[in-house]
């Protein structure tokens, strides 16, 4: 065993204090700058469109833009939390999350606009859950499934929370002056937590010279393992889809902003449901069971939340689940290599695995926005998700390698 394996294993009181210090910080951390940099934006859509006359495929394409951003700059930001750990980067992010909230809020023009996007998801990569993920890894080793499970978590409730308060905000001052409140919000909670409280010891576990051997690579080019890229892509792109207009869809059927940000972190709330849930899952499911239940459950909890829109008691219902289902999907997805291949060379398998997913996230706004104009509404656009999540689930039972059938 290693001096890093040790340390890890065998943790002093003080470093145990200190970490533990870290996980609240970045629960606060995470919850706050998911809820601004992410959830607020679908509650603030109908004003951003209405005051701006921008289309909504022109700002859904600039949020897009910035998840894009988010995704291409994870790899560079991972090798900045290689080299100086993640206080540094989390904190930097933190100050470009805040500068990207004003130039949002101050955009005079849709090129600024998608600008101050691109910034956002320079912050998102350095500031949500992948940085998190290694901070944790790294303090706790082989303890860190449990602070992984508490910042999922929290991080869940960040639509419950600041979606309501963005609807707040915007029904007594306009969407500017909404984003630079929150912005001022995210400077003062975020910067000096993360500058504070992230000084714990820093243990990061690399992979030894050579482990990207040749079953990497065979793995990688196996149908199962090809499938199940396909597969949690296309779930991914249709959860995402439906999450973000999620908004939009009842206000356009005749419900409050209020209201349909009520609904939103009702979802958020599901998601804390499902993933509480998913260890007695894991004990009683098979891989192959489980993954398509997820995701056929995600394709009735779509369709459900679309069709029950003008019934309100239905409607929260169907919103619970389906953030159930979300929740759930989260932690199916962050343990379908490892349920599959095991954890040696993760780090290679999940990166390969998950940058399609990362992308269909990105695309899924701006996308989803094209799907509503093609296809009629915001209950096709459901209902075209729904499918495409079926048709998700038909295809995981394909996704299983023959060792681990």
């Amino acid at each position: 065993m290693s001096a890093t394996e040790t340390s890890a294993a065998v943790p002093t009181a003080q470093a145990i204090a200190g970490r533990r210090r870290g996980l609240v910080a970045l629960c606060v951390t995470e919850i706050t700058s998911w809820g601004i940099l992410y959830y607020a934006f679908p509650v603030l859509l109908v004003a951003i469109t209405a005051d701006t006359g921008w289309s909504t495929t022109v700002v859904m394409g600039a949020f897009s833009v910035g998840l894009g951003v988010s995704a291409l700059a994870g790899i560079p930001v991972g090798r900045l939390l290689d080299r100086y750990g993640p206080r540094p980067v989390m904190t930097v992010g933190s100050v470009v999350g805040v500068v990207a909230i004003a130039g949002i809020a101050l955009a005079p023009n849709p090129w600024w606009f998608t600008a101050a996007w691109a910034v956002s998801g320079l912050a998102q990569a350095c500031v949500f859950y992948k940085p998190a993920f290694a901070a944790i890894t790294g303090w706790y080793g082989p303890d860190r499934v449990k602070a992984l499970t508490t910042v999922t978590l929290v991080a869940g409730l960040s639509s419950t929370v600041f979606a309501p308060v963005a609807a707040f905000l915007v029904d007594r001052v306009d969407w500017r002056t909404t984003y630079l409140i929150l912005g001022a919000f995210l400077a003062v909670v975020t910067i000096p937590v993360h500058a504070r409280f992230l000084k714990v010891p820093w243990n990061p576990q690399h992979d030894q010279p050579g482990s990207r051997t040749t079953g990497n690579r065979a793995i990688m080019r196996s149908p199962a393992f090809l499938t199940l890229v396909l597969v949690m892509t296309t779930a991914t792109f249709a959860l995402f889809a439906a999450t973000v207009n999620l908004v939009p869809m009842l206000t356009d059927r005749g419900a409050s902003t209020s209201f349909a940000a009520w609904t939103l972190g009702l979802c958020g709330a599901g998601q804390l449901l499902g993933r509480i849930g998913y260890a007695r899952l894991t004990a009683r499911t098979s891989i192959r069971f489980r993954t398509v239940a997820v995701l056929v459950a995600a394709a009735v909890t779509i369709v459900l939340t679309a069709v029950t829109a003008h019934q309100a008691a239905a409607l929260i219902a169907a919103a619970i689940a389906f953030g159930a289902t979300r929740g759930i999907f989260t932690l199916l997805e962050a343990t379908a290599v490892s349920d599959r291949w095991g954890t040696r060379n993760f780090g290679v398998l999940y990166g390969a695995y998950s940058a399609p997913s990362t992308i269909a996230m990105a695309a899924a706004p701006w996308a989803g926005a094209l799907l509503v104009n093609a296809l009629g509404g915001y209950q096709a656009l459901f209902i075209a998700m729904a499918v495409l999540a079926a048709a998700a689930g038909v295809a995981a039972t394909a996704t299983i390698p023959r060792q681990a059938s």
